[in-house]
């Protein structure tokens, strides 16, 4: 194309990367969508396709969404079956030699997106038959959750029983028409077979996870399930493009769970109805009381793995009747918990580095309400809820960590600025101080020159192209004195700059700039810091989750008796 312009040179050449996507091409604010991309993405977005270069006799077709509300366009777009490539500026605008550098950051899928519903898992399922067994790898990179089995059920009713956003197979399987016949109903992600080759599989397990051997997993010896989570494993760090964070894979053994076929889980509308695919009129429905989203999940999951083992049915009994005959016990965790938020999610977001300034305050203000839930356990009188009590973590020096550096409503980007407290580190304290005493500074300088000029509607403005001015009106042109140094001609007037006030920009410019960069600085150290209470942070969300789902039980049994 010879009247190619560099921008779309640029364009295509990251689109030819990422042909199955659709890419969003960061532009200023806006994520730009060109040629068949803005086709599709318009029709499903329901926003306006325009052309660029619309002098030309083939006008590129272009779409295009503010960057501040992507998310919501994103997730119709993974919705309706689409995956989106994210391409950000890498490179400073202003310190860009030609066209500014751009690389795509991220690949969101159906499975690597989280759901609408917040009590929902986002599983990606990977699976890789072999003989009469199929190995099984289910995933949530939001929750961090990673298991392995293998089974020799159908296919079908395993895609079933974790209902996955995603499922991942060796592409050669497609051509089984058994196996191609249970996918119909899923998002499928084919890829190549040697990603499940056995070697390579438990090589890239072995190698994240930093161990010799698989054996301390319980899974060493599961060959097709080590095939199929190594394989998912590799598609997800080339997903995020950056460290994926699993908790270690736990083995779901078959043996203490009851085996729901897809039938079953149908036709006994367990969290779907059948009439419209809804958990209306479900079992999920009459149970889930639940005020956690952690609490949610894990009443899902008791629903579609039932368990057999009677040792462990026989403990939540008891845990759920101690709790539905304590009234005063009930209400008061359940006041409790209604503070606490999506820690599981909170926590694999602060160990991926992901966490925002308000992930932080939401993970102290949950944290907070751990010494009231442990201490009204105190009139608990079974094993299971002491159980629970002991695996709640208070993680104190973490709550001091943030209180102490977060201030309390923070904005949601870092930078934005004004995240760090006043008191937690000196520098930051003293350029905010001289970046706030700025206005003062120019009013009294505004003030000092109308006295010294003569001239009563002198005025000192700022704009981001000119930086800092003085602007006096062309009748009062022949007060100027001599140091003011002509910057801008205007229609009525004339703007000047001063040396004192060119030395105040540079000083106050340049402080605003430390800032921003200071407080980027200082909060990633706060990550690194917090991210040393991960396994106590995870181990008190799970203890949460089995808490409220046994209260939601306890609601329901004493509501019908």
């Amino acid at each position: 194309m010879a009247s190619e312009t560099p921008l779309m040179k640029q364009y295509r050449a990251i689109k030819a990367q990422y042909p199955d996507c659709i890419l969003f091409f960061r532009l200023g604010d806006f994520y730009e969508m060109f040629e068949d991309d803005a086709k599709v993405a318009s029709d499903i977005l329901q926003i306006a396709l325009t052309t660029r270069d619309k002098g030309k006799d083939e006008p590129v077709p272009m779409c295009g969404v503010p960057h501040f509300a992507a998310d919501t366009y994103i997730a119709k777009l993974v919705k309706a079956g689409y995956k989106v490539a994210i391409c950000e500026q890498v490179e400073d605008p202003s310190e860009a030699k030609g066209i500014v550098r751009r690389e795509v950051v991220r690949v969101i899928t159906p499975g690597t997106h989280l759901p609408e519903n917040p009590k929902e898992n986002a599983f990606v399922l990977s699976f890789y038959p072999s003989g009469k067994k199929t190995g099984i790898a289910v995933a949530d990179l939001s929750t961090g959750e990673f298991f392995i089995y293998e089974t020799e059920h159908s296919l079908y009713d395993e895609l079933q029983r974790h209902d996955p956003k995603e499922v991942l197979c060796p592409a050669s399987v497609r051509d089984n028409i058994h196996i191609s016949e249970a996918l119909k109903e899923f998002y499928v992600t084919e890829v190549e077979d040697w990603l499940y080759d056995y070697q390579e599989a438990y090589r890239s397990l072995t190698e994240h996870y930093r161990v010799f051997s698989l054996e301390a997993f319980g899974i060493d010896g599961l060959e097709p399930g080590i095939s199929a989570a190594g394989a998912l494993l590799r598609y997800l760090k080339e997903s995020l493009l950056e460290p994926v964070v699993l908790r270690p894979p736990q083995h779901l053994r078959q043996s203490g769970y009851m085996f729901l076929d897809s039938s079953t889980k149908r036709n006994l509308e367990l969290i779907k109805n059948l009439r419209d695919g809804t958990d209306r009129f479900t079992l999920l429905e009459v149970l889930d009381e639940t005020l956690t989203p952690m609490g949610g999940r894990f009443l899902r999951q008791a629903i579609l793995r039932p368990l057999i083992e009677i040792e462990k049915i026989q403990q939540r009994l008891e845990a759920v009747d101690d709790l539905q005959g304590n009234l005063s016990l009930l209400e008061s965790l359940r006041t409790h918990l209604r503070k606490v938020q999506d820690l599981e999610r909170l926590t694999t977001k602060l160990l991926q580095r992901n966490a925002s300034p308000r992930d932080l305050i939401a993970i102290r203000q949950s944290l907070e309400v751990i010494p009231n839930i442990k201490e009204a356990l105190n009139e608990a009188r079974t094993e299971r809820l002491s159980i629970l009590k002991g695996r709640l973590n208070e993680c104190e020096e973490l709550k001091s960590l943030i209180y102490r550096a977060i201030v309390d409503d923070p904005p949601q980007n870092l930078r934005d600025g004004d995240v760090i407290r006043e008191g937690f580190h000196e520098e930051i304290d003293e350029l905010r101080q001289m970046a706030r005493s700025g206005k003062d500074y120019i009013a009294h300088l505004e003030e000092r020159e109308r006295k010294r000029t003569g001239i009563s509607s002198l005025k000192i403005g700022y704009n981001k192209v000119f930086g800092y001015y003085i602007e006096v009106t062309k009748p009062n042109l022949h007060l100027v004195p001599p140091d003011y140094i002509r910057k801008q001609t205007l229609v009525g007037a004339e703007r000047f700059i001063t040396e004192e006030l060119k030395d105040y920009e540079n000083k106050v410019l340049g402080a605003e700039e430390r800032l921003k960069a200071l407080e980027a600085e200082v909060f990633k150290e706060i990550i690194e810091r917090a991210r040393a209470f991960g396994d106590a942070l995870v181990e008190t969300a799970q203890a949460i989750a089995e808490l409220d789902f046994l209260l939601s039980l306890a609601v329901v049994a004493r509501r019908y008796n």
